[in-house]
């Protein structure tokens, strides 16, 4: 096994990580757990009375 094997390897381990979390993250079922999350920066702020 040549050290280009390795890295070979590696990315394409790394293509099918990306293009798999970029699947689960573009599944319309997880939608509305991702909408939820994105509003929690903003929450903090009404609890805390300040504008």
């Amino acid at each position: 096994m040549d050290v280009n094997d390795l890295r070979i390897a590696i990315t394409v381990l790394s293509l099918l990580s990306f293009l798999g979390l970029m699947g689960w993250v573009t599944l319309r079922r997880n939608q509305r757990v991702f909408d939820e999350a994105a509003q929690i920066p903003f929450q903090g702020d009404a609890d805390e009375g300040t504008p």
